[in-house]
């Protein structure tokens, strides 16, 4: 699709939406509504995209039983698969799901996919420039923030410049709009699909008690292994440290940088710190206009079930 090329998202069929933080649950309850819909599982998860990458980023395959799922094990362990990457392949997953006249079911907790998505992503049209990527790479944050100030800003006023990775994206949009003055970047947006969307929030301390619970299953099943694998296989550290948690800390410990109790100490704050992270990010999509319908936590799956099933039923309607 061409920049500026959108399809009028009021003939496209709505998605319907389940996300919530790590630990919620919510593979399972999918799994369950989509077998009642007759639907099929889009993961809005950064790193369930990895081949190989399977106990850390909690694919849980098995749950899966007679429900097709998308966007799993589609790219090689160390590529840095990227929020346009994403939208790019969910625009050929969602129109196989529609003409087969089955409901695309979203699960995950990666807040930027979902808003993408949900909320429209102003920019995400515009292409990745490997050249100039590359010689981004080679300068420090200073040099690239003098950089910076040297191109017309005002092409994009709300560029978030907080990280290294958001400043060479900055960049690389800027210099695009520079060199095609006949583009509006007021039209150069991903704009956002119809949905229903539903939210899982466990109180607090039963989150905790998930994901340390879960993390203490993942330990004795094979996480550590599976990382030991993926360094055998040629991956370096620091590629598996990029994608963090279970992935940074491990390798930290089997590099010899931190002690066995160490790891699963920082690994289990880590994690709780995400799942807060998360929460956050939704919060912030509620008040940027995203609609949450949020479950009763303390209602049983069946139930939960029957509300979203209704739910969406109701809207399509």
């Amino acid at each position: 699709m061409a920049i500026g090329e959108h399809k009028d998202s009021m003939e496209q069929t709505p998605l319907l939406v389940l996300l919530g933080p790590t630990a919620s649950g919510k593979t399972r309850l999918a799994v369950q509504v989509a077998l009642r819909l007759g639907g099929e599982i889009v993961s809005v998860d950064s790193r369930q995209v990895y081949r190989g990458m399977d106990i850390g980023t909690g694919k849980d395959l098995a749950e899966y039983t007679g429900v097709p799922y998308h966007l799993i094990d589609i790219v090689a362990a160390g590529h840095q698969y990227n929020v346009r990457e994403f939208v790019e392949d969910f625009r050929k997953v969602y129109p196989s799901i529609v003409a087969k006249g089955r409901v695309p079911l979203l699960c995950g907790g990666t807040g930027m996919y979902l808003q993408a998505l949900l909320a429209g992503h102003r920019h995400l049209e515009i292409p990745i420039d490997p050249s100039l990527r590359e010689r981004l790479h080679t300068m420090d944050r200073d040099a690239l923030l003098l950089l910076w100030e040297r191109l017309p800003g005002h092409l994009f006023p709300s560029a978030d410049i907080s990280t290294t990775k958001r400043l060479m994206r900055a960049i690389e949009i800027v210099t695009f709009l520079s060199a095609n003055p006949d583009i509006d970047p007021e039209t150069i947006e991903n704009r956002a699909y119809p949905a229903v969307v539903f939210g899982l929030n466990p109180d607090r301390d039963l989150r905790r008690h998930r994901i340390t619970i879960r993390l203490k299953d993942r330990l004795a099943n094979g996480l550590i292994e599976e990382v030991a694998s993926l360094l055998n296989k040629g991956l370096s550290a620091e590629e598996l440290i990029y994608y963090g948690l279970e992935y940074k800390w491990i390798t930290m410990y089997l590099v010899g940088d931190l002690k066995y109790d160490e790891m699963v100490a920082k690994l289990e704050t880590e994690i709780h710190r995400f799942a807060k992270r998360q929460m956050t990010f939704f919060r912030k999509m509620e008040k940027d206009g995203v609609a949450i319908n949020w479950l009763n936590p303390n209602e049983p799956i069946d139930q939960q079930t029957n509300y979203i099933v209704d739910t969406y039923r109701r809207y399509k309607i």
